[in-house]
C-alpha cells in the first residue's frame, strides 16, 4: 500500500477489492443491502484520492467541494447518471465507467423480459404459487407470440445489436431507430432503419435501449404510446427516465398497449405502492440487467483497474470525459 486513501462505496467481489487493497488504503462500506449514507460518504472522501462508486452514490458539486484531493472517480456502471460529469471535468478529474463487459448479459435479460412479458410467465407462476390454478382451459393465460413477430429496437448500440442477434433466432423482423444508421447491422442481421414513428406503429415489441440524455427524457410518452399497436409490448432495460411512467400507466390500464416489461424506473427503488405495480400486465424487475455473477465480477474488476490507473496518474481504461487529458 502507498498510504493514499480510496473509498469503496459498496461491498464488491473480493477479486476486485484485492486489486484495490494492493495499491491503496481502503475505506469500505461493507453493506450490500444499504447504500453508504451521505454523511459517511462526505466524511470519508475528505482525504480520499479516489472513489469506487455505484449508481446509488450522487457525485455532485457538494461532494466534489468536499473532496479536494480527489484524482479519480470510478463508476461500476456503463451509465453515469449519478455523476455531474461537467463538474468533474472542470476540476480535471477523470470519470471511469465499465462499458462492453455487460453487453451480452444485459441483452440476455432484455430478451428474457420480452419473453416473460409476452407469455405472462410471472403472472402464471403467481397463479400456481397462490393455489389459484384450478383447471386447464383453452384461452387461459394466453399471451403474444414472439416467433415471427416484429421487434423495434430504439437505440442500436452494443446492447441493441446483441438483442437484435437474439431476435434472429426467433425469425423476428427487426426494425431499429438510432441517432445514426448502422449499415453493418442492416447487412449482417437484416435490420431495417426507420423513423421512430414508423417503428412504434409497426412493432409488436418495442425495446428501449437508449442512454439517458436531455433528448431521451420521456422519449416514450403519451403520444408515442398511442402510436403503438393495442397488442404491443414495451420493454425498457435502459434508464427509467426514458419512459413517462404516468403515461405508461394510463396506456396499460386503458388497453392502449398490451403489456410492459420494466427493469428500470424513474425513481429507484420503486415504491411498492407505485400504480404500475398494481397492473397484472406489467413485469417489473429490480434493475438486474447486468446481474450475472461473472458479469458483475468483471464490471468490478474493470472499475478497480480504472480506479488504480487514476490514482497513479495514468489514463483510465474507459473514460467518460477523456477531454481531461
Amino acid at each position: 500500500m502507498n498510504g493514499e486513501k480510496v473509498v469503496v462505496s459498496r461491498q464488491i467481489p473480493p477479486q476486485a477489492l484485492s486489486v484495490i487493497k494492493q495499491q491503496a488504503d481502503v475505506f469500505l462500506w461493507e453493506s450490500e443491502e444499504v447504500p453508504i449514507p451521505r454523511d459517511v460518504l462526505l466524511r470519508e472522501c475528505r482525504e480520499a484520492v479516489g472513489i469506487f462508486a455505484t449508481l446509488t452514490e450522487r457525485i455532485d458539486e457538494e461532494f466534489l467541494s468536499n473532496a479536494p484531493n480527489l484524482k479519480v472517480i470510478s463508476n461500476m456502471a456503463v451509465g453515469v447518471d449519478n455523476i455531474d460529469v461537467a463538474a468533474t471535468t472542470r476540476r480535471g478529474i477523470p470519470v471511469g465507467h465499465t462499458p462492453g463487459v455487460l453487453t451480452e448479459t444485459t441483452a440476455d435479460l432484455t430478451f428474457a423480459l420480452l419473453l416473460a412479458s409476452a407469455r405472462r410467465v410471472v403472472e402464471g407462476a403467481d397463479l400456481v404459487r397462490q393455489g389459484n390454478w384450478k383447471t386447464w382451459s383453452p384461452m387461459m393465460m394466453t399471451g403474444q407470440d414472439i416467433f415471427g413477430a416484429t421487434i423495434g429496437i430504439i437505440g442500436m448500440g452494443r446492447i441493441g445489436e446483441a438483442v437484435a442477434k437474439r431476435a434472429t433466432g426467433f425469425s423476428m423482423r427487426i426494425l431499429y431507430h438510432n441517432r445514426t444508421r448502422r449499415p453493418e447491422v442492416e447487412q449482417s442481421l437484416g435490420a431495417t432503419y426507420c423513423s421512430l414513428e414508423e417503428l412504434l406503429k409497426q412493432s409488436d415489441f418495442v425495446v428501449v435501449l437508449t442512454p439517458s440524455t436531455a433528448e431521451t427524457h420521456h422519449l416514450i410518452g403519451k403520444k408515442e404510446l398511442h402510436l403503438m399497436k393495442s397488442t404491443a409490448v414495451l420493454i425498457n432495460t435502459s434508464r427509467g427516465s426514458n419512459v413517462d411512467e404516468k403515461a405508461l400507466y394510463g396506456a396499460l390500464q386503458d388497453g392502449v398497449i398490451w403489456g410492459a416489461g420494466l427493469d428500470v424506473f424513474e425513481q429507484e427503488p420503486i415504491g411498492a405502492d407505485h400504480p404500475l405495480l398494481s397492473l397484472e400486465n406489467v413485469v417489473p424487475l429490480p434493475h438486474i440487467g447486468s446481474a450475472s455473477i461473472a458479469t458483475r465480477t468483471n464490471m468490478a474488476l474493470l472499475a478497480a483497474k480504472n480506479l488504480i490507473a487514476g490514482i497513479q496518474g495514468e489514463k483510465l481504461l474507459h473514460t467518460v470525459n477523456p477531454e481531461v487529458y
